[in-house]
Formats: structure tokens, sequence, C-alpha cells
């Protein structure tokens, strides 16, 4: 169970970062959203590996680190945390939000899979491997990834890399506020590509 309520107490912060620095239009969103995973990631990480992210969950589930028990219930954690990250946010300030594509379908799903690809692949690089077993610059090199992909792929996509910051604030902003579904299977079928292919891909780099 402690493993469950880290995760989420770990993507609530994550995402009443994002709703409250997306809702008052922060100019410096990104680094705040990775410094938050940076956070979370050392608070959480050696509790429950401090995924925060199903498409996280999936590929370290591919890698062999998660046993499919635990698969379903990491999820829900991370889901509910952002549910309820979400509701926060319209708590504090009235408003609802979710992440959106400034793009057509292609090149927004394709910035989804790139940089979750990018995410997964340095999780399970820098807290899984037994190259880097017990170092201390896991929870710096998954935050600013996040930075590096909010800044650089964020205004093309909606900057989500993450299934349940899609799902909590899109179903918050579709029954309480003016929003719609219609975007939320981008933000379920990119990063949960780009997971699983990250996992892929660490199976050729990986040489336990």
């Amino acid at each position: 169970m402690n493993k469950y309520v880290t995760e989420f107490i770990g993507t609530f912060f994550l995402v009443l970062t994002i709703g409250l620095c997306v809702t008052q239009e922060v100019a410096m969103a990104p680094l705040a959203i990775g410094c938050s995973l940076m956070i979370m990631v050392y608070m959480g990480g050696h509790v429950s590996g401090a995924h925060y992210n199903p498409a996280v969950t999936l590929a370290v589930w591919m890698r062999g680190s998660l046993s499919s028990k635990e698969v379903a219930p990491y999820m829900i954690s991370q889901i509910l945390g952002a549910i309820v990250a979400s509701l926060a946010v319209n708590g504090i300030l009235g408003q609802t939000f979710a992440p959106a594509p400034s793009a057509a379908a292609g090149p927004a799903i394709t910035v989804e899979i790139l940089f979750t690809f990018a995410l997964a692949l340095v999780v399970l690089n820098t807290a899984t491997a037994k190259a880097t077993e017990n170092n201390s610059f896991y929870g710096l090199a998954i935050g600013f990834t996040v930075v590096v992909a909010a800044f650089s792929g964020g205004g093309i996509s909606g900057g989500a890399f993450n299934p349940a910051v899609g799902i909590g604030p899109t179903i918050i902003d579709a029954t309480m506020g003016n929003g719609t579904f219609n975007n939320l299977w981008l933000y379920l079928v990119g990063p949960l590509v780009g997971g699983a292919l990250a996992a892929i891909v660490f199976k050729f780099q990986d040489n336990d």
C-alpha cells in the first residue's frame, strides 16, 4: 500500500503544478513542472520507484522491474492522483484545464511518442539499470527530461507525455468545465507507445 500512496502523492503534485502553472499562464511553466517531477522522484523513488506515469509503469513492467499484479494498482493510483489534483486546481482557482494539441493529430502524437520514449528510456537507464544503481542524479535526469519535452514539444502536442496527465484533467474539464474528451486518445496512445518502445530499446542497451 505504501507504494500506491506514494504514486498517488507524486502524481498529485505533478498534476497540481501543471494545472496551477497552466491556468495562471506562468512563463516558465515547463521548468516548474520538471522541477516538481524531480522533487517527487527524490521523495518517492526509494518507496515505489517514483513512476507517476502509466507509460513509465508500462516500460518498467516490460523491463521486468515490476510484477504484473502491481501494474493496475500503480496506474489506478496515478490516475486518481491526477483527478484529485485537477479538482484541487478547480477548488483553488475556480478553473479547469486539460492538455490540447495546437497541431494536427499526426505531429501531436509523434511528439507525445518521442518525448515519452525519451522520458521512459531515461527512467530505465538511470533508475533500473545495475550500471547506474544507487546513483544520486536520477531525479535530475528524469525531471529535466520533462523540462526539455515541455519546452520543445509542449506547444505542439499539449505536452502530456503521461496518460494520467491526460486522463485526470480531461475528466474534470469535460465534466465541470466546457471541455471535451476528443483529444484524450492522443495522451493514451502516444505515451503508451513511447513507453513500450523505450522498454524494447532498453533491452538492446542493457547488459544485465
